[in-house]
């Protein structure tokens, strides 16, 4: 059964010496709000390691596909969803459209969870997916910083230059200093940021998206770091817990707490108003997580909404208490 309960979520990424989000229409430079200076990450670059991490984790399970791959054409996917629901690729009639999507549903893990265009090339329609991500955001102003670097070696086309010793033999009528290049790295010096994320129920009941399919999220969410580092990304990591907010209604009556749950009890942006980080007192310029201070006010959180602390990837969470294991959350 699909989840049927509404949840809002949050989380911290912590970037030490990297590049969390580059633009390339900056030079690759780290995305900034121009007014405030402080960082932000894109919601898809966050999806990117979500899928990544699924990929990676249960690729080869059934139904935990991933239609957004690297260097791959979604066509081909849409088409394989149409093969699978029995449905001629050329077919755009509303029943044939239905069916192809339900397939991809069921057949692709970020379809369900995300949603996708799958209009492209064989036409299966639109899905609204019930996950949604906001751009994660700095919580202090951040530093970007342009570095040069020299590369000991070259990589310059050589005229004629077809073998190995073609190679060699103009290598060394070259002088050294022009085998050397440089280069340009961005990086800030630090940044925790904060992403904020949101589960609708009703949209699930569409996709299919189940309560499995929210722990994979979560499971990938506090990994997607660990298995996806690269030269601007070595010391990234979502730093837990992850602050998870499910609704689960108030009414005596069985049926109105469903729909309570499902349709939520609380808006989202009072919920994240429970959840305070400041840098502390004796701290000008932070360069760890433990420099800050991350507060969650449990006893103000409205009737009908638990608050959820999960601190391993691969354990339950923690409900309406604080978790014993957590250096830098402090409950009230």
């Amino acid at each position: 059964m699909a989840v049927n309960n509404r949840y809002e979520f949050m989380f911290y990424i912590q970037c030490v010496n990297g590049n969390p989000n580059g633009d390339p229409d900056m030079g690759n430079s780290p995305r900034i709000d121009p007014q405030d200076m402080r960082g932000f990450i894109t919601d898809v670059a966050i999806k990117r390691r979500i899928r990544n991490y699924v990929q990676a984790a249960y690729g080869d399970e059934e139904g935990m596909g991933i239609i957004m791959q690297q260097s791959t054409n979604i066509n081909k996917f849409i088409a394989k969803a149409k093969s699978l629901a029995n449905v001629e690729l050329g077919a755009k009639d509303k029943e044939s459209l239905y069916k192809s999507r339900r397939k991809a549903c069921e057949i692709f893990y970020d379809v369900r969870t995300f949603g996708g265009v799958l209009s492209t090339g064989p036409n299966a329609g639109q899905v609204r997916g019930p996950v949604q991500l906001t751009f994660a955001k700095s919580v202090d102003p951040i530093l970007p910083m342009d570095i040069s670097i020299t590369r000991m070696s070259s990589a310059d086309k050589i005229e004629k230059a077809e073998t190995y010793e073609d190679y060699e033999e103009a290598e060394l009528l070259t002088d050294e200093d022009k085998l050397r290049t440089m280069g340009r790295k961005q990086f800030i010096p630090y940044g925790l940021y904060e992403a904020r994320g949101f589960v609708s129920a009703n949209l699930a009941a569409e996709t299919g998206f189940d309560e499995n399919d929210l722990k994979v999220l979560f499971e990938a969410i506090l990994n997607m770091y660990e298995h996806d580092r690269s030269a601007s990304k070595g010391e990234m990591s979502v730093i837990s817990p992850l602050i998870v907010f499910k609704h689960v209604g108030t009414d005596s009556d069985e049926k109105q707490r469903v729909r309570q749950s499902r349709l939520g009890c609380a808006p989202a942006h009072k919920l994240f108003e429970l959840v305070s980080i400041a840098k502390k007192q004796d701290i000008e310029t932070p360069r760890n997580y433990t420099d800050y201070e991350l507060t969650v006010d449990i006893s103000k959180a409205p009737k009908g909404v638990d608050v959820g602390f999960m601190t391993s990837p691969y354990d339950d969470i923690v409900w309406n208490t604080c978790p014993d294991d957590c250096n830098w959350l402090t409950c009230k």
